[in-house]
């Protein structure tokens, strides 16, 4: 057994020094005062480090199918009145959403942005008491109302009985208002007196929308629109020149919930019309995103890249408003919140402690060693 003990005793890597033989220097006491700091400081440079969380990401193939996506936008026009201004939206699979008024708000905005308070439908224009009838006379006590739809009835029994309805017959007809002064239901709601009341006024609009996840836009026009020959046209040709100013300021659009770090390019930007009239358009690539969290939480949205045109009214039809063409794109990405893991960490730890010792001890010796040499030098020469 103790040949066993002194073959592990023969084997020991650190040799003890009585400390008899033991010689402290100034430089040595100073080497380990500097070398004590210096781990001080990269210890908690580490301890940082592993505290802080670290965002990793990875590029994968979107095989997600079925989703809809989430739209977020905030968008003030100076020189567009609510009353015209409309949102409509459509995609490649053939859905269709105009005039889209849900989850929507509208403010109207004077010349120097200040909110207008909203007026009541039908307050200054003129009240009718007795509606025109489908028949062409005036309503009688004991009838039942029936309005015209002025030539764009399905059938016999179609009757729009507001403004609205007759606007929808005449979109589904793919026929424009030519003279909305003369539509009886119009005047009696007081639509066309509410444009007029709203001249130089601007429009902040604001809401979201849910949309299939596959390519197509939403555009923000000076009126309600209606498809004909796959292109959007304006229905209040009555009420508009063609020549609006659609300058506008995107006080926000975004895909989907918001994630530490996010990114929106549009957020903010503003756009002044010059001295000719068209539509502009953003040309939108959206990136699905996954965001997960340090504590696990899972958001799932998106970021965007974007790119800009403006098509003028010279160049051929451009319905005066603003585009938003967007596309999906096929790769996702996804981002995780981690820690630098307790081991890594310990062994970075154990790495700086052990290389500052073994340099101080280096240096250490040179400083000893170079010191003696000199002293032995010196004694040689006294005697010599």
């Amino acid at each position: 057994m103790d040949r066993v003990f002194n073959k592990l005793r023969n084997l020991d890597a650190y040799p003890k020094v009585n400390e008899d033989f033991y010689s402290r220097t100034l430089a040595g006491g100073l080497i380990t005062v500097v070398s004590a700091a210096v781990m001080l400081f990269l210890f908690f440079s580490e301890l940082s480090l592993y505290l802080y969380t670290v965002t990793e990401s990875k590029l994968l193939v979107d095989t997600s199918r079925g989703d809809t996506l989430h739209i977020n936008f905030d968008v003030t026009f100076p020189a567009v009145r609510c009353s015209i201004l409309s949102l409509d939206a459509m995609d490649i699979s053939g859905e269709q959403h105009l005039d889209i008024r849900h989850n929507i708000v509208k403010k109207r905005i004077d010349a120097n942005g200040n909110v207008v308070e909203e007026r009541k439908d039908g307050i200054g224009a003129p009240k009718i008491e007795r509606p025109l009838q489908k028949h062409g006379g005036r309503l009688g006590h004991d009838e039942k109302y029936c309005g015209s739809c002025f030539g764009a009835e399905e059938s016999d029994e179609h009757c729009c009985n507001s403004c609205e309805e007759v606007r929808e017959a005449y979109r589904k007809k793919g026929w424009a208002l030519t003279n909305m002064d003369l539509i009886d239901q119009c005047q009696r709601e007081g639509y066309v007196q509410r444009v007029k009341d709203e001249e130089g006024e601007g429009c902040n609009i604001q809401g979201s929308l849910e949309v299939n996840k596959v390519a197509g836009n939403f555009h923000f026009a000076t009126g309600k629109s209606f498809l004909q020959s796959a292109i959007f046209l304006a229905d209040l040709l009555a009420l508009q020149d063609n020549h609006y100013n659609i300058s506008h300021r995107i006080n926000k659009l975004s895909f989907g919930h918001d994630f530490p770090g996010l990114v929106n390019p549009l957020d903010s930007v503003k756009w002044v019309q010059g001295p000719t009239h068209g539509m502009y358009q953003y040309f939108i690539k959206v990136v699905p995103t996954i965001y997960t969290d340090i504590r696990g939480r899972v958001i799932h949205s998106n970021q965007y890249s974007v790119t800009e045109h403006f098509k003028s009214s010279e160049l051929g039809a451009a319905v005066p408003g603003v585009f938003f063409f967007y596309d999906i794109s096929p790769i996702k990405v996804n981002f995780k919140e981690e820690h630098i893991p307790f081991l890594h960490f310990l062994t970075n730890i154990c790495a700086i402690i052990g290389g500052v010792f073994t340099v101080a001890g280096i240096i250490d010796s040179s400083i000893y060693y170079g010191q003696r040499t000199i002293k032995k030098k010196m004694e040689l020469g006294k005697y010599r």
